[in-house]
């Protein structure tokens, strides 16, 4: 196996040349796109050769569930992407998020996140680590006072999602992370709304970055993956066994559509992040529209935070209908380009009805007490033409 332009410093080029060139590897045949190897095992040419490899002494590879090398480029260019040490990429976003929590966390130790969380990190918090012996307090995301008491001797962990999933809640990464060094915990930040391309974790103090690489980094509904991303020394030493004993292993076959779509990220995310802006300005006055949340607007509740810690807006929006629940299916039955759907960053515009679709397994009680109300709605805003998304979103909100 040969690297291309092994000898360039890739962390100084810019973002859209290093998704380009960055983390590639060409075998001997010279191929010019990345191959796949879609091969489960390693042959060695010694019985010595197989034990440098497993006890650490020679590099190479010996499983698919480990690493292959067409993983392996996805995990460098993410770290690229992200701005980290090292990555290690897995089946989903869910596996990912799972496995940097539980890799740190034993029984009688203190977890905290944040009150606003995807239905199955919600889960995760209240209904599996509680099971493990694990102790957990969640808090409101956005108030100083309740993440500064929150920490406890045994406090090992902090989770965030910022912007939250679905309410676009945006919680201030550098003053979360002041906090977790001084009471020694570890800060995983859930980047996904975001993305690397408008908010960057590590630079704001966070530990560990996790992503589903299905949204926006796939982008086209295409393939299911996950991201952890942390310095050298946690992925190596902490999450790495884990993963390795646990088996949430990415195909090659997905690593490679991850892969190539980051090529053209860049483009795609800057064509995203234009149509959700001017979607939101559009709703915002709308007399059928009771609130509309975008990190940009300045009515968002968090506005200055998110003006201090984000680069632009990004892809996703949530707003409610002045109107009933009724209503509201009423609106998103009646759009015709829009798909009714609970994925997102996707290159099609998506829209979904929180309360009864991705936090669903979440109480109505629970729900209200963070602001997922019946007429919400969550969309993810697309790559077609603005002007067809907004005359869309027009006629089905005047019908």
């Amino acid at each position: 196996m040969t690297y291309k332009n092994k000898n360039l410093d890739f962390k100084n080029l810019h973002l859209e040349t290093q998704m380009v060139r960055g983390g590639t590897i060409r075998s001997d045949f010279g191929e010019t796109s990345e191959a796949i190897f879609m091969n489960s095992g390693f042959a060695y040419n010694s019985a010595e050769v197989a034990e440098s490899r497993f006890n650490g002494e020679a590099p190479g590879y010996v499983y698919s569930r480990y690493l292959n090398p067409t993983l392996k480029m996805l995990e460098d260019k993410l770290a690229l992407l992200e701005g980290a040490e090292a990555s290690c990429v897995m089946a989903s976003g869910m596996a990912a998020v799972f496995a940097a929590i539980m890799c740190q966390l034993k029984s009688g130790d203190h977890f905290i996140a944040s009150k606003v969380l995807f239905g199955s990190c919600f889960h995760i918090a209240t209904k599996i680590l509680p099971n493990y012996g694990i102790e957990v307090s969640l808090v409101d995301g956005t108030s100083e006072d309740e993440w500064s008491r929150a920490f406890k001797k045994n406090t090992k962990v902090v989770f965030i999602e910022t912007p939250a999933n679905p309410n676009l809640q945006i919680i201030d990464i550098k003053f979360v992370a002041e906090l977790c060094k001084r009471n020694d915990a570890q800060l995983i930040v859930d980047n996904i709304f975001a993305s690397p391309y408008c908010q960057k974790p590590f630079e704001l103090g966070a530990d560990i970055v996790v992503y589903s690489t299905t949204k926006h980094m796939d982008g086209q509904g295409r393939s299911l993956g996950g991201c952890v991303l942390g310095s050298e020394k946690f992925i190596k030493e902490t999450l790495l066994p884990f993963h390795r004993h646990t088996g949430p292993a990415l195909s090659p076959f997905n690593a490679w559509i991850i892969l190539k779509s980051l090529e053209t990220f860049s483009l795609r995310m800057e064509r995203h992040c234009e149509n959700a802006k001017k979607i939101a300005e559009f709703l915002e006055p709308h007399k059928k529209i009771k609130r509309v949340l975008y990190p940009t607007l300045k009515s968002h509740p968090q506005f200055e935070v998110a003006q201090k810690q984000m680069n632009g807006g990004g892809t996703m929006l949530a707003f409610e209908i002045d109107g009933s629940k009724k209503d509201t299916f009423s609106f998103m039955n009646r759009l015709q380009l829009i798909d009714i759907s609970n994925n997102l960053g996707d290159a099609k515009s998506l829209i979904t009805h929180p309360a009864t679709t991705t936090h669903s397994n979440i109480s109505r009680e629970e729900q209200e007490k963070i602001g997922i109300t019946e007429s919400m709605c969550r969309l993810s805003v697309g790559l077609e033409h603005v002007d067809d998304l907004i005359n869309d979103l027009k006629k089905s909100l005047y019908a």
